[in-house]
């Protein structure tokens, strides 16, 4: 482990030693789902679109238990190495390895078996229910590859090695796109098409990030032998891990709500929007790149109890956060048409999604404090803190918000309601920070 990067190093370069890796996995996480978007885009099937734009929660609720146990044990476990405890560091991290397979099969299972339901749920019609089944079919098939991949990815960067992280990523993400076109378009699979590049993608991360730990790694293992933890062990994975993953479940909920109060509008209002979160992803990807990226930085001096160093390294994360959020804000605001357009140029949907795209950045500064403030509850262990926020930007605060908003300025509220519900929960993040940790590493 290069401890000097974690209690030496200037805060600026230990910072972007490990954000910057996280940051760029996000982007190119970020063009394979552009590359998705554009491909089933170019099918010009509106309904295809939607179908898919349905299923997507899907996905990201793998993403969600992925979480659990890779920003779970990478919580747990940086603070472990901040104490030089690097043997109980290794046999959480293979806790958290097999759960994370064992899941993935579960969920599986359980999500085949009631299909009809949750599609319907998400909101598939008549008219998009055939599409958004397939997509569904071959992503849930391919849960555990999914959910696994997101574990080590996490764990890795707690040894620092945040490059390698990155790499596996990295490689998932090119073999997705250069399968995109051939099973989408020239095999004619469509959605199906589109969703079978994506397990591939995720099998192959899964094989790197195991080659790698095998062959490089010394504090964190995937062999089950001699393996042993406690209940209260796994009790503080999970007190960490639930609300980091509660965070993509409210995700997979606010898609999912504001699909369907879009859906009285029209399924172009629908397709639009799916194509908008897609282009929105820019911000928050590299948001939450550059917030968890800072992850095993604050665990770690946290767990060293060294508070001058720590006081350090939040305020660049939050001076830089909200800088970054205010630059992109303008960016993707100005090329707002010009984006829409390049995944479906169709004069109607590009009039619908501009305005849908702006009201979007509205509340990205306050995205950035939430993010900022989530990852530091999450570092420190604080449960319940990390809980609150997690429920809340896209769970209660945003499902209330566009309840409301929906009902008193109808489509424009349901526009609006995401950034109502930014702006109130980073006021909520404010308050639980200044009255909590705030107090406790002065």
């Amino acid at each position: 482990m290069q401890n000097d990067l974690f209690e030496n190093a200037p805060v600026h370069k230990a910072y972007f030693s490990f954000a910057l890796p996280v940051v760029f996995s996000m982007v190119i996480s970020l063009v394979y789902n552009m590359v998705d978007t554009y491909f089933i885009a170019q099918t010009g099937n509106t309904n295809l679109v939607a179908g898919v734009s349905i299923g997507a929660p899907i996905f990201t609720l793998m993403i969600a238990l992925g979480d659990i146990f890779g920003l779970g044990g990478s919580s747990v476990i940086s603070r472990l190495f901040g104490q030089k405890l690097d043997n109980d560091g290794k046999r959480l991290s293979v806790f958290c390895f097999y759960t994370a397979l064992i899941c993935g099969i579960i969920v599986a299972a359980v999500m085949l078996l009631f299909r009809q339901p949750i599609l319907h749920l998400l909101g598939a019609d008549a008219e998009t229910m055939t599409y958004a089944s397939q997509y569904y079919t071959i992503i849930v098939l391919g849960a555990p590859f999914i959910i696994v991949s997101y574990t080590p990815s996490n764990l890795l960067r707690t040894e620092g090695f945040a490059t390698a992280s990155m790499i596996g990523t990295i490689l998932g993400a090119i073999i997705n796109m250069v399968l995109d076109p051939i099973f989408i378009s020239a095999l004619g699979l469509g959605a199906a098409g589109a969703a079978i590049a994506t397990v591939i993608g995720n099998i192959c991360t899964d094989l790197f990030y195991v080659w790698f730990i095998l062959a490089k790694s010394q504090r964190i293992s995937v062999n089950p032998a001699g393996f042993r933890i406690t209940s209260a062990e796994i009790g503080q994975i999970l007190a960490i891990g639930i609300p980091a993953s509660i965070t993509n479940l409210m995700q997979s909920l606010g898609m999912a709500l504001t699909n369907r109060y879009l859906l009285p509008y029209g399924n172009d209002r629908v397709a639009a929007m799916g194509i908008v979160m897609k282009v929105n992803l820019i911000a928050i990807l590299i948001l939450v790149g550059f917030a968890f990226g800072a992850q095993p930085l604050i665990g770690y001096n946290y767990g060293a109890k060294n508070k001058n160093r720590l006081k350090e390294i939040l305020r660049f994360c939050y001076g830089f956060e909200c800088s970054m959020a205010a630059v992109i804000t303008v960016i993707l605001s100005l090329a707002a048409p010009a984006l829409i357009g390049i995944f479906m140029p169709d004069v109607s949907i590009i009039a619908i999604g501009v305005p849908m795209l702006r009201m979007q950045q509205i509340g990205m500064i306050f995205v950035a404090i939430v993010l900022v403030t989530t990852c530091t509850f999450q570092s420190a262990g604080k449960s319940r803190d990390a809980f609150l926020l997690s429920v809340s930007r896209q769970g209660i605060i945003f499902a209330a918000a566009i309840l409301l908003a929906s009902r008193l300025f109808g489509y424009t509220g349901v526009l609006a309601a995401q950034a109502i519900s930014d702006v109130l929960t980073a006021i909520l993040a404010v308050g639980l920070f200044r009255h909590g940790l705030h107090k406790e590493i002065e």
